[in-house]
């Protein structure tokens, strides 16, 4: 039997969203030094989501422009990259709340099949470990995509990440570039596809 395999060419459009509001935040840093190390068939763009109201069933009859738009976007992307700290060993209530809106309505489901990375930084020694347990649960069930390995919980000190996102320390240089190129090959593994009869 000849099987066809249809590969999803590069550039590939990489939605990265930064699990923290702030725009000081040691993760909007981290997405800043990933981008800039990321091999040259990623290309990203920030998904916002800080005007998201709170998710509430009754709107899924009439939902918010807001809310479409952040799903638009969501659709838009190859892939999506979450960036995010740990919030009292859970992820941000912000972003699971935009989480929930690309769920919905019912059948509806924005993160069905979308190929995603998760990655996280925090002044502490264990990184965003248990919050980034908490995404992935959310994340496979909805039936996201998950690159599983290499996990990265990166412990950012003071100066670690410039301002413009270049990374001072060469191990952790080289560990994150290694991170991007690993996630390039995943996006388009799981973009490849194989046609069935």
């Amino acid at each position: 039997m000849k099987i066809d395999i249809v590969e999803h060419e590069p550039p590939y459009r990489v939605g990265v969203i930064i699990g923290s509001l702030s725009q000081e935040s040691v993760n909007r840093r981290l997405a800043d030094a990933l981008q800039r190390l990321a091999p040259q068939e990623l290309e990203f763009f920030e998904i916002g989501y800080a005007d998201l109201p709170l998710y509430n069933r009754d709107l899924d009859g009439d939902y918010p422009q807001v809310a479409l738009d952040f799903k638009a976007a969501v659709d838009s992307a190859d892939a999506v990259l979450f960036v995010t700290p740990e919030y009292n060993r859970s992820i941000p209530g912000p972003l699971k709340n935009a989480i929930d809106w690309g769920s919905r309505p019912y059948g509806q489901n924005a993160w069905e099949d979308k190929p995603t990375g998760v990655i996280g930084a925090s002044p502490g020694k264990i990184g965003t470990a248990v919050g980034q347990q908490t995404l992935r649960s959310t994340l496979s069930y909805l039936n996201a995509r998950q690159m599983t390995s290499p996990e990265a919980y990166i412990q950012v000190t003071p100066g670690l990440i410039e301002d413009d996102g270049r990374v001072t320390d060469s191990e952790t240089d080289e560990f994150l570039r290694m991170f991007m190129r690993k996630f390039l090959e995943y996006v388009a593994r799981v973009l490849t596809v194989i046609p069935q009869e």
